[in-house]
């Protein structure tokens, strides 16, 4: 399925909502697309949670493919993966084709070992980790990310930190660019995403310098809040004025 221009009305799509395949969502596949053309999208993207183990995604591709898309809405497809480690490896089984992106999240801190969990990031950051080569680790792993899986989605990006006592104004210009770049080079988009309010004004106009395709999403749970934005709409507005 084709889709949109990033020109075509940012707050009118919606990519990133899940269903009842993901195990803490409440709607169905049919129930979202209900959602979003009564919401007055032109987008919507499917998307449910996976790990290597997961074996229903032929299942949700033929469900997403009996869908009846009501005219002018275009329904796009996506599975969630987090990333395993700095070399950018993802929590993803083989999937068949008719995945239009996978969304690379940021669910655990990611590490050279492998995923750590928050509690253990501020452990370990008390003990003597600089917070420095901690947001190095992130970066890296973003960025290798996007290049081992190029044309994808980047979710909720940078919602790990603050749940390991940093935040993106601890970025410094240099991480921000080289993410930015990237994103732009890999034809990855960045979701700017209403649950967890990120990535922040200064990464988007990053993401903007940079010639990078940054769309909206609920990261909606329940087709009840598909399309509905207040968090995103103000990090758009505050990222005009970020120089």
């Amino acid at each position: 399925m084709s889709e949109p221009t990033a020109d075509s009305g940012i707050l009118g799509g919606d990519f990133h909502v899940h269903s009842t395949f993901s195990d803490d969502a409440r709607s169905s596949l049919a129930e979202n697309v209900t959602a979003a053309a009564a919401a007055g999208l032109h987008t919507v993207r499917l998307v449910d949670h996976v790990r290597q183990s997961t074996a229903w995604v032929p299942e949700y591709l033929a469900a997403v493919a009996a869908l009846e898309a009501p005219d002018g809405l275009t329904v796009l497809t996506g599975v969630e993966a987090k990333i395993l480690n700095t070399e950018g490896e993802l929590d993803i089984p083989a999937l068949p084709a008719g995945i239009d992106r996978i969304l690379i999240a940021d669910h655990q801190f990611p590490t050279a070992a492998g995923p750590v969990g928050p509690t253990e990031i501020i452990e370990r950051i008390s003990a003597g980790l600089s917070p420095t080569d901690a947001l190095d680790d992130c970066i890296a792993a973003l960025i290798a990310a996007m290049e081992r899986y190029p044309g994808n989605q980047l979710a909720h990006c940078f919602s790990i930190l603050p749940k390991v006592g940093l935040s993106e104004d601890d970025l410094s210009r240099e991480h921000l660019e080289a993410w930015a770049l990237t994103a732009a080079r890999t034809d990855t988009y960045v979701e700017v995403n209403e649950k967890w309010g990120c990535p922040g004004p200064r990464a988007i106009a990053a993401l903007r310098a940079a010639g990078a395709t940054h769309v909206a999403s609920t990261d909606s749970h329940d087709a009840a809040t598909v399309g509905s934005y207040s968090r995103v709409r103000e990090l758009l507005l505050n990222a005009e004025a970020t120089p």
